[in-house]
């Protein structure tokens, strides 16, 4: 049985079902924030602003450029690895990576309303979960090509091994798009994050509509 945490947090539960995962060089010359657009309006519920490349200064206009099409919409933005970016940002919250600053240096900066997500991608890596997070990124699932530095893919069983044993929410992510959202969800996540299923597609709208319909397991309108 998966152990649970006490409910204190004062955040609303952030919507992991179709979480994009951005990638500046798939976006091509409909730019970042025209994608991120396109993307909501198809269903994407939470979006990743992730660059590894830019420095600071790039990466934080590009986060205002988005913020600003996500303006009334009620969909947050996180940033990846970034910390300072988020703080300068005030944006909605931060994901890291196992090697990056810790949560807990995340929550306190961010404070008490912002989202705190951790990458995890081996069943024992669990153990290390601290309270300061919020929800978890597994994977890779499946073999992907968008983060060469990866762990090898899990898989579908080993997904499911993770969310059984997470204290903590879990969205999937690695090599997903809509022929695999089902199986994914099967395995319990709470939802799936995409790159290149919306970020390298001629039409994201129409893209994160065919994911939802996925998830719902929904024909497409």
């Amino acid at each position: 049985m998966r152990p649970l945490r006490p409910l204190q947090s004062p955040r609303p539960p952030l919507d992991l079902s179709l979480y994009l995962v951005t990638d500046t060089r798939l976006c091509g010359s409909r730019g970042v924030a025209g994608t991120v657009a396109a993307a909501v309006r198809g269903g994407v519920t939470a979006v990743q602003l992730r660059d590894p490349d830019a420095d600071a200064r790039a990466l934080f206009s590009l986060g205002r450029a988005i913020q600003a099409e996500l303006d009334g919409t009620g969909v947050p933005l996180i940033i990846n690895d970034r910390l300072d970016v988020a703080a300068w940002l005030g944006a909605d919250g931060v994901h890291l990576g196992q090697r990056d600053v810790s949560p807990e240096t995340a929550r306190r900066l961010l404070g008490p309303h912002a989202y705190v997500g951790l990458s995890v991608s081996r069943p024992e890596q669990l153990a290390h979960v601290p309270d300061a997070v919020d929800h978890l990124g597994v994977g890779p699932v499946f073999p992907q090509s968008t983060k060469p530095d990866a762990d090898a893919p899990l898989g579908p069983a080993g997904l499911a091994r993770i969310v059984r044993d997470s204290p903590l929410p879990c969205v999937a992510i690695g090599g997903i798009g809509v022929a695999e959202a089902a199986s994914v969800m099967a395995g319990g996540a709470a939802g799936i994050a995409v790159v290149s299923a919306v970020c390298g597609r001629p039409d994201p709208e129409a893209a994160a509509r065919s994911l939802v319909h996925a998830l719902r397991q929904e024909e497409p309108s």
